[in-house]
């Protein structure tokens, strides 16, 4: 595979090109590891950059309609979208449906959009391990907006806030426990709440559920990234297409408020710094992973279900090993 060429065809806006590098860089394979890290090198010339827009919500909200109609609603103002969502995986057969694109019909036929579904393959946080390589070649790719969409099951959609610029958290309206169900630990994440389905006999409802939630969010410590007024609860519908451009203008208003403060370039760096962090412990992890390994490890554990040797104990015996190779 010839990287530069490969390279210049993602730079040139070509989605096969882009589609290929993502299969490339969610692959374990080595050799294609060491492509896919060489290939990443050689996109950073282009220096690009996308407005990163993690999104959250619990199953049945509405996420796939509500990223349909803000994409269409973007690629109508002219701008380049790109969708990266995350299915499940099962931890029986490891399998994902990877239905997104099928349920983003519209914007899945819109040229300036591109939609990659793709398995969490079990990783925790709500995104796949490669999600953020996933991103750097999209930006590369010339997308103005990257929408990363999590699996959506709860309290440990967190990780996303290490991808994204803003983290939006989409809720249903009623949703009395949902409050309790999504934990504080998602809500001090989020930078914008938006209630969805505010139409029809749920409008009204929506707006009180929207007034409970932005009390809530009062009741939080403000932060240092945040401008008055935000974080901030809305209400839109994803099917009325009703609220979604004073959602956009909210988005692009703390967008620029934090590139103006230079809060945008820490955090990036910060978020650089963690993905390497991550990166080390994987590959150390990745050590676990031969014959060796296995073997010392099944005897270790028949040793501790035995209850001859703690589990502590056990680990720190493993360690050493893994450190005198």
């Amino acid at each position: 595979m010839d990287i530069a060429e490969l390279g210049e065809r993602i730079m040139q806006g070509e989605r096969r090109a882009l589609a290929r590098a993502i299969t490339l860089v969610e692959s374990i394979r080595a050799d294609h590891r060491e492509q896919a890290s060489e290939l990443l090198s050689y996109l950073a010339q282009s220096g690009r950059q996308s407005l990163r827009i993690g999104l959250s919500g619990t199953p049945g909200v509405g996420k796939s309609t509500f990223i349909e109609s803000f994409g269409m609603m973007l690629t109508g103002q002219g701008l380049r979208v790109a969708v990266l969502a995350v299915d499940p995986s099962s931890a029986r057969s490891g399998g994902s449906i990877l239905g997104d694109k099928t349920r983003m019909e519209r914007l899945s036929r819109d040229p300036n959009a591109f939609i990659r579904p793709s398995p969490s393959q079990s990783q925790l946080g709500g995104v796949a391990r490669r999600t953020r390589e996933a991103i750097a070649l999209c930006e590369a790719a010339g997308n103005d907006v990257v929408l990363i969409e999590t699996v959506g099951v709860g309290q440990s959609e967190t990780v996303v806030s290490e991808l994204s610029d803003l983290f939006l958290l989409l809720l249903a309206p009623a949703g009395g426990d949902e409050l309790q169900g999504v934990k504080r630990g998602i809500m001090e994440m989020a930078d914008i709440i938006l209630i969805n389905k505010a139409d029809g006999d749920l409008k009204a409802t929506a707006t009180r559920t929207c007034a409970d939630y932005a009390g809530a969010l009062r009741l939080l410590r403000k932060r240092p990234q945040d401008p008055e007024g935000f974080p901030k609860a809305m209400t839109v519908s994803a099917i009325g297409e009703h609220g979604l451009d004073q959602a956009w203008a909210e988005i692009q208003s703390l967008s620029q408020w934090r590139r103006d403060s230079g809060f945008w370039k820490t955090n990036r760096a910060a978020q650089a710094r963690y993905w390497f962090d991550q990166e080390v412990r994987h590959a150390l992890l990745a050590r676990l992973d031969t014959p060796e390994a296995r073997r010392e490890m099944d005897e270790l554990s028949t040793e501790v279900g035995q209850g001859t040797l703690s589990p502590t104990t056990a680990a720190r015996h493993m360690l050493a090993k893994l450190a005198a190779s």
